[in-house]
């Protein structure tokens, strides 16, 4: 049994635990190296890749989104001077309308104004018409009466057309002057 623990003994004394196989170490370093070398030519480039076209892809989104962002703010501003336009013109043939409508308003008053005129001159026309015939009318009836009456009265008759026609004259210039006389 001593010899056993002696042979341990010597045995490990040859091996360091610490110290690892120099075999082991070198496959363990040609592993790393192949492995280091296919992850640097392969998979590095693929992650490499992979990474610009999602950046690419991100930044292009982002160029997208304010491309777009300014066309909606172009088209908001062409929107707001259209409408402001728009209002513009309403209101101006909103004002012409309504300088129209008084025009037109202004030219039927005219008219209007101008026919009553004209109906009130023919009324005053046909009336003073109607009062000479009734004026004449009155003379040749009053004359006829008077020439009647004053036959009566005479006792004689007055059908003589001169005579009768002296006596309506002077009979009607009588009415008239004591007309004037009460009119003053």
């Amino acid at each position: 049994m001593k010899q056993l623990i002696v042979s341990a003994a010597t045995e490990g004394a040859e091996t360091n635990p610490l110290m690892p196989n120099p075999w082991e170490m070198g496959v363990v370093l040609v592993g790393f190296a192949v492995l280091l070398f296919i992850v640097v030519k392969f998979i590095v480039p693929m992650f490499e890749k992979t990474f610009a076209e999602r950046a690419e892809a991100i930044e292009g989104g982002i160029a997208k989104a304010e491309k777009a962002q300014a066309e909606a703010s172009a088209a908001l501003e062409e929107y707001k001077q259209q409408l402001t336009d728009a209002r513009a013109e309403a209101n101006r043939i909103r004002e012409e309308a309504r300088a129209e409508g008084a025009q037109i308003l202004a030219d039927l008053k005219a008219k209007a104004a101008a026919e009553s005129a004209r109906i009130t001159e023919q009324a005053h026309a046909q009336i003073e018409s109607e009062r000479q015939a009734a004026v004449v009318a009155l003379r040749s009836e009053v004359g006829t009466l008077a020439t009647t009456l004053a036959g009566r009265i005479v006792g004689e008759s007055l059908n003589d057309d001169e005579r009768s026609a002296r006596v309506v004259d002077r009979f009607l210039a009588d009415l008239e002057s004591q007309n004037a006389g009460a009119a003053k």
